[in-house]
């Protein structure tokens, strides 16, 4: 992973066999990033994603093996417990040009992935709500 930083924006870019929920967690930690919106392209090849189940609260997952185009990656960078924190949804296309998506939990990259993280300047943080069964957002 290489990344560069200016005027609260990161562009970054991961090669193959990297991770990128790992990846945005250390630049996260190593820029003490505290709220920021994330997007990005590229392709993966080991991807595990999920739906929330709202009967069950908990999240149905899927895996997905060969290569992917990940045709949207978005979401938000905040923290929990004082930790950097990640909500992230992706959209993929398969070789068929198939769409499978859902809540981001691991991606491997099989080629390359290109990412931009727009930080900003406000303090964010997640709680559990145990009515809905998940980390919220505060603000």
């Amino acid at each position: 992973m290489i990344y560069k930083r200016s005027d609260g924006k990161i562009l970054m870019r991961l090669d193959k066999g990297e991770e990128i929920c790992e990846s945005l967690m250390r630049v996260a930690e190593d820029e003490n990033i505290s709220a920021a919106a994330v997007s990005g392209i590229g392709a993966a090849d080991e991807i595990e994603t999920g739906v929330y189940n709202l009967t069950e609260n908990k999240y149905d997952r899927f895996v997905f093996t060969g290569n992917h185009e990940i045709t949207s990656l978005s979401g938000t960078l905040s923290r929990k417990d004082a930790q950097p924190y990640q909500h992230l949804h992706i959209n993929l296309a398969d070789k068929s040009g198939n769409i499978v998506g859902g809540h981001l939990f691991r991606a491997i990259i099989s080629l390359t992935c290109e990412i931009v993280i727009d930080i900003i300047d406000i303090e964010a943080e997640r709680r559990y709500n145990p009515e809905i069964g998940i980390n919220q957002l505060v603000l």
